[in-house]
């Protein structure tokens, strides 16, 4: 199918759905070809258990559910599907499905390469005009399903109607106005489990914390300390990362030696280490993180900065990086004492948990960072 996921062509809006209830299903190893959308999946289970959903809980009103059930199409491939009408948005990309056809209006461009501005500009009054008259295609999706061959010039009337409903559904679906603002979306702050404050404390043995949860590291200084004990001979593993293979960042000891990465969208690892194996005992293990630039989000790269390890409060090594991750890790959580997902380096295997004691690790984004001599950076930067 065309195109990529951040996408409304099918390529960004399709994915494989597996049924499996053995009590419940007779057909074994069927497929099914009737069209569904993500939001008939709870309509579905509602369905099959029949369950009435509530009208409020706890006293608060409930939206009512959007999707429809599919279960009719368990034993029935044949069945008509009861999904007649499907939009989509997303950042400004837009799309309507209706009855076989299928209209998509790429926003900023048919792709990155070929956009006149960048990914995640704003949509103006005039250019929304302008896309509503000249930047819709148009799809028959029973004899087209990849999308290749655009039939808006041969059907200008079947094209209108599904733009005039798509804007029934946004409005339905409280989609307008419409905010192609993406970088501004993933920045704006979100509901947490926890108050925001300045120093975060975690213990091994935890839950991962959920990505949009945990302290926001990106572009702003930052430390990260572990009060471990490190055994004799010798401990390792991961003492806290975020993100995953994808992406993201982790703090350990491998090999006797501090540790820490940044990986960079999976297209570069910075890796600063310390050059002398950490002595048996409890100590004050301190990563931190001062930028020295400014990010340059549209060109995809974060703050740049210095990276730097601490034993017990002495600078033990520095390395500059030129750019960092700009907005988020993701994705992954944020975990303490070990990698549970995909390793976020390929340095170690997952889990790699830290086989000394553990007491805590703190985050703190307050940006009081240690001060450090030049000759000290001088020392530090000598050893990488």
């Amino acid at each position: 199918m065309r195109r990529w996921k951040r996408e409304t062509y099918r390529g960004g809006t399709s994915a494989p759905l597996v049924v499996h209830w053995p009590n419940g299903v007779a057909s074994r190893g069927g497929v099914r070809r009737q069209y569904a959308h993500l939001i008939d999946l709870a309509a579905t289970v509602l369905d099959v258990l029949a369950i009435e959903p509530p009208a409020s809980i706890k006293g608060y009103p409930q939206t009512a559910i959007h999707g429809v059930s599919l279960a009719h199409t368990f034993d029935d491939p044949h069945a008509p599907t009861r999904r007649h009408t499907q939009y989509f948005e997303m950042i400004g990309h837009r799309a309507i499905d209706h009855d076989g056809w299928r209209a998509v209006c790429p926003w900023p461009g048919p792709s990155f390469a070929e956009a006149p501005v960048p990914f995640s500009s704003p949509i103006s009054a005039q250019a929304l005009r302008d896309l509503d008259d000249h930047g819709w295609e148009l799809y028959d999706m029973a004899n087209d399903p990849p999308e290749n061959h655009d039939l808006a010039a041969q059907h200008p009337d079947k094209l209108s109607e599904l733009i005039a409903l798509w804007y029934v559904e946004a409005g339905r679906y409280q989609v307008l106005p419409i905010d192609a603002n993406g970088i501004a979306r993933m920045l704006a702050e979100r509901p947490r489990l926890r108050k925001p404050t300045e120093r975060y404390t975690y213990r091994p043995g935890t839950h991962t914390v959920p990505q949009f949860n945990g302290p926001r590291l990106n572009n702003r200084p930052h430390s990260i300390t572990a009060d471990a004990a490190i055994a004799d001979p010798g401990s390792e593993g991961v003492l806290m990362c975020q993100g995953s293979i994808v992406g993201g960042w982790t703090f350990f000891v491998k090999d006797g030696c501090l540790h820490h990465s940044h990986n960079y969208v999976r297209r570069r690892v910075f890796t600063v280490s310390s050059h002398e194996p950490l002595p048996a005992g409890r100590h004050e293990l301190r990563y931190e993180f001062e930028p020295t630039g400014e990010p340059e989000i549209f060109a995809g790269k974060g703050a740049p900065g210095r990276s730097q390890l601490y034993v017990d409060g002495v600078l033990v090594a520095q390395v500059e990086m030129p750019y960092t991750t700009p907005v988020a890790f993701n994705p992954g959580g944020l975990h303490c004492g070990a990698n549970p997902r995909s390793p976020v380096v390929d340095a170690y295997v997952a889990p790699f948990a830290f086989t000394g004691r553990l007491h805590t690790v703190v985050i703190d984004v307050s940006g009081e960072l240690i001060t450090d001599t030049d000759a000290e950076m001088a020392t530090a930067m000598a050893h990488q």
